[in-house]
């Protein structure tokens, strides 16, 4: 297993794996509308987290589902951040998780029984340390490794965090420092020291607790978490849903300091490219703002931060709980804005 590197087994790896987000929502445009199913309080409209769907007047289930190819080459590593990023998407929606099930296609004439046991055992660490049981999932043989899981979870009908629900004037908070992706690509290169791995795990594979919490204050109003699309992309999905713009202050993110370098260096996955060309012009940048930032605001988050659109009088209160369950780099990155649904980069 030591001489096994599961990053070479694919083409594509994490959250870099999506499919860019102009290509996405011309697959999705023909797909039936949702309007005739009341109790579905969430669907595909707003291109939000997960689905969700009411039971009672208590509960709503939340329903997702999020598998990829490794972004690491360590077999447990790989699950646990599988597994974290996909229940993730429970805690954006302000819900609680109950329940998942493994999704597994593995190349069984190429990767030894060990690793992929490694990489169920990853999964199902991380399971348990979000207090739920893994309860069984389904496998294939495949051509590359891909782990995932589906996730259920739970949340009061009134109290869900929707992507689309910011107002004007809201501030926004990331949860967690950007530049996973761009790790993951030095580490393919062999360019990644120990202190760099230790940042990547360490972020990858920290559950996003905290969104429970959210979903109990009022005065945020909307809730997501950056993934694959990049900050941008993600922000977007917030303005378009709201119908209103945002402005980012790029020297106030929070990133990964072993990031740093490499973007400077023009290291990252190709999902980079690809989330640009996308944003079009509905991305706007300061002249000041250098290419190796813009790049960073693009690069695929696996297992990213939460991005909270939040009411200004109740900012130290959310800066509060996510500080009190280990997010020391959540920051203030920017605000939500009337006029036209775009984002504006500036220094």
């Amino acid at each position: 297993m030591d001489n096994i590197r599961l990053t070479q087994l694919s083409h594509g790896g994490g959250c870099g794996c999506k499919i860019a987000p102009a290509m996405l929502a011309d697959m999705l445009k023909t797909l039936p509308q949702t309007a005739l199913f009341p109790n579905l309080l969430v669907g595909t409209e707003t291109a939000d987290d997960a689905a969700v769907y009411r039971l009672n007047d208590e509960q709503a289930l939340v329903a997702t589902t999020d598998f990829f190819m490794p972004i690491v080459d360590d077999p447990f590593d790989f699950g646990r951040i599988a597994a974290t990023n996909a229940i993730s998407d429970i805690y954006a929606m302000g819900g609680k998780p109950i329940l998942a099930l493994a999704i597994v296609g593995m190349p069984i004439n190429t990767l030894p029984l060990e690793a992929i046991q490694k990489i169920m055992e990853g999964g199902a660490s991380v399971c348990a340390a979000a207090g739920i049981p893994l309860a069984g999932g389904h496998s294939i043989d495949a051509p590359e490794p891909i782990y995932g899981l589906v996730a259920l979870g739970l949340v009061h009908p009134d109290k869900v965090k929707r992507n689309s629900s910011a107002q004007a004037g809201d501030v926004l908070i990331l949860g967690k420092p950007l530049g996973v992706g761009i790790l993951g690509s030095a580490m393919k290169k062999g360019m990644l020291a120990a202190e760099g791995y230790r940042q990547l795990i360490d972020t990858t594979t920290q559950l996003n607790t905290v969104g429970a919490d959210l979903a109990a204050l009022d005065g945020v109003h909307a809730l997501t978490d950056v993934t694959g699309f990049g900050l941008l992309g993600h922000l977007l999905e917030l303005c378009r849903g709201a119908n209103l713009g945002a402005t980012i202050e790029a020297g106030k993110l929070p990133l990964l300091p072993a990031a740093i370098g490499f973007a400077q260096q023009g290291i990252g996955p190709g999902a980079i490219g690809r989330n640009l060309a996308s944003f079009g012009a509905d991305v706007s940048f300061a002249e000041s703002v250098p290419d190796w930032q813009r790049s960073i605001m693009a690069d695929a988050q696996t297992s990213g931060g939460l991005l909270a659109s939040v009411a200004p009088e109740c900012v130290d209160e959310v800066l509060a709980l996510f500080r009190a369950q280990g997010f020391a780099a959540a920051s203030v990155i920017g605000r939500m804005q009337t006029g036209a649904p775009i984002v504006s980069v500036v220094q």
